[in-house]
């Protein structure tokens, strides 16, 4: 098990009901039910050939009767029959994520945590837990295989949760640890918007929002390095 799924199943409470929507051949799911931390989950998957994968691995482990395989798209596997009260969605992008999470709101479908790692777009996804009135209790940031992964848990509360632009940005409680991690990809990303931004401003039609976007991002990302 990897380092990105290892802090996953962290994030994840004692006796939690977890759905792993998006499962990776059900690694996390069994892990959380072999060391006794659930004693049930539903590994979901909207592809046939991923969840046929993970129904050997689950049935491989011996944990048939603790770990059910569903197929279908996002949150739509999941019912209020289930119980579910932790969903786990890793590995895709920051805006599939909040589309997936607005159909089950839509449908008055909440759940208490919610533990998520998009692998783009994370800006957005602390903006969509702001104003369902989620809070964001835990965040990592780390380094893998080449990657970095930001993983985020958060929990519903009765009131929105007013987050600064800086903490939408880089992640609240990311900034108050600021690891090696951290200033690796915001040093990478300052490169990239200066690149970005010098392309921009080379265009013959200049998109002013954009190139406005861009010059506030690089003043955060050079006061978070400079600071």
């Amino acid at each position: 098990m990897n380092l990105r799924l290892r802090i996953l199943a962290q994030m994840v409470d004692q006796e939690a009901r977890v759905a792993d929507i998006g499962t990776d051949h059900a690694y996390l799911p069994i892990q959380l039910v072999k060391e006794g931390k659930v004693d049930y989950a539903i590994a979901s998957d909207v592809a046939a050939g991923p969840l046929q994968n993970a129904e050997k691995d689950i049935v491989a482990a011996g944990l048939k009767d603790k770990i059910e395989t569903r197929l279908g798209s996002g949150l739509e596997t999941v019912s209020a029959q289930d119980r579910i009260d932790t969903v786990v969605i890793a590995g895709m992008g920051g805006k599939l994520m909040t589309n997936i999470l607005d159909e089950a709101w839509s449908e008055n479908f909440h759940f208490a945590t919610l533990i998520l790692e998009p692998n783009v777009g994370e800006p957005g996804v602390r903006e969509w837990l702001s104003t369902h009135k989620y809070q964001i209790i835990d965040e990592k940031i780390i380094s893998e295989a080449g990657h970095i992964y930001e993983l985020i848990k958060a929990q519903k509360v009765e009131s929105t949760i007013r987050l600064t632009d800086r903490q939408i940005f880089f992640g609240p409680k990311i900034l108050k640890e600021k690891n090696q991690v951290f200033y690796q990809k915001w040093q990478d990303q300052l490169a990239y918007h200066q690149r970005l931004l010098s392309n921009l401003n080379k265009a013959q039609e200049k998109d002013r929002a954009h190139i406005r976007q861009i010059e506030d991002e690089i003043k955060m990302i050079e006061g978070e390095l400079n600071d």
